[in-house]
């Protein structure tokens, strides 16, 4: 007999569970914080049109012990996702009084594109090349450069965690000054499945570099998603860098394998527009010569043959098969070892 569900039957099947609020503050001082707790704060940076504070979520796990500060970030892009996750879970997994030091969180770095479920900033701006940001500029300049004033100062470290944009996959790779030996420290003890040689410029790595705070970018997929065995991957890597720089003691959980190490890398595009095949998967080598993408008209006609210009890894690909003049094919790594 079929079975017929009644009003009622909507009443009881979510639980509610009540949450401590988070602390609202318009300063974040690590040595202001309780040591051996976790608190979690609602930090304001700027304001909306009607006057109402747009606000960035921060977990902080302060140690029974002193110790370095380590911050983690997240979605500085507002799409991209799979950081926040890992943040939590690696918050879940430590207990304050092992921490010597303090491991800070900041979730959402960029809450209006968030709201929004776009990469970029409600004022349309990649937050990303514009750091440090400027104090009188325009909404996403001040947010970014507000964001580097109060929120990076109180790292030793940093780790930003990002994923790829819509219509793109990505490995697990990390980006970093390769000239600067504790940073590169950091991206091999992660053990990402590649490390490219990146200087940073604009970007909140490069900010933080700027600030002499060895930093590094790690990314983690694709956008939008939460995927568990990256989410895992990320959480079990960064682990082992707090472990490495001694915030915490040693687990049973390592990272494996080493990192393909690149000492540049560079996106190929298309000539013309079509629809895009590309043919090997991320993280694979390629060889110069090898066929890598095909493009075709409307009516199934192949247009182009894309072929790897020079032997390299594969970093990342477009999977939007939909290609205008100059969409980005994929990312080719260029193999040797790094420096650091």
């Amino acid at each position: 007999m079929e079975s017929t569900l009644r009003s009622d039957d909507f009443l009881n099947w979510i639980d509610v569970h009540t949450v401590e609020p988070p602390t609202l503050t318009d300063r974040f001082e690590v040595g202001e914080l309780e040591p051996g707790l976790v608190h979690r704060l609602f930090l304001r940076l700027t304001e909306n049109a009607v006057h109402q504070p747009i606000r960035v979520p921060i977990m902080v796990l302060r140690g029974a012990e002193p110790g370095p500060v380590v911050g983690i970030t997240a979605a500085i892009h507002g799409n991209e996702l799979n950081g926040i996750r890992s943040i939590q879970r690696l918050f879940e997994t430590i207990d304050p009084a092992e921490l010597a030091g303090t491991l800070v969180g900041v979730t959402i770095s960029n809450a209006p594109g968030y709201i929004r479920n776009q990469r970029v900033f409600s004022d349309g701006q990649d937050l990303n090349t514009l750091m440090p940001g400027s104090a009188h500029g325009n909404d996403s300049q001040v947010y970014a450069y507000r964001f580097c004033e109060r929120v990076l100062p109180e790292f030793d470290y940093l780790l930003d965690l990002h994923t790829a944009s819509f219509g793109r996959i990505n490995c697990i790779y990390a980006r970093v000054d390769t000239t600067h030996a504790v940073a590169t420290r950091m991206a091999r003890v992660l053990r990402p499945q590649i490390i490219v040689h990146n200087a940073g410029d604009k970007t909140l790595r490069g900010a933080a570099m700027a600030l002499g705070i060895p930093a590094i970018t790690v990314e983690i997929g694709d956008p939008q998603v939460f995927d568990s065995d990256d989410i895992r991957s990320t959480r079990i890597g960064i682990r082992d860098v707090i472990e490495d720089i001694g915030l915490i003691p040693p687990d049973s959980e390592i990272a494996t394998g080493e990192a393909v190490e690149c000492v540049r890398s560079s996106w190929l595009y298309t000539d013309t527009g079509g629809l895009l095949r590309v043919l090997p998967e991320v993280a694979t080598i390629v060889k110069k010569g090898e066929v890598i993408a095909t493009l075709r008209d409307p009516w199934g006609q192949i247009l182009r043959t894309y072929r790897a210009p020079v032997d390299g890894i594969v970093i990342g690909k477009a999977t939007n098969p939909a290609a205008t003049t100059g969409a980005r094919i994929l990312h080719l790594g260029i193999l040797g070892s790094v420096g650091g």
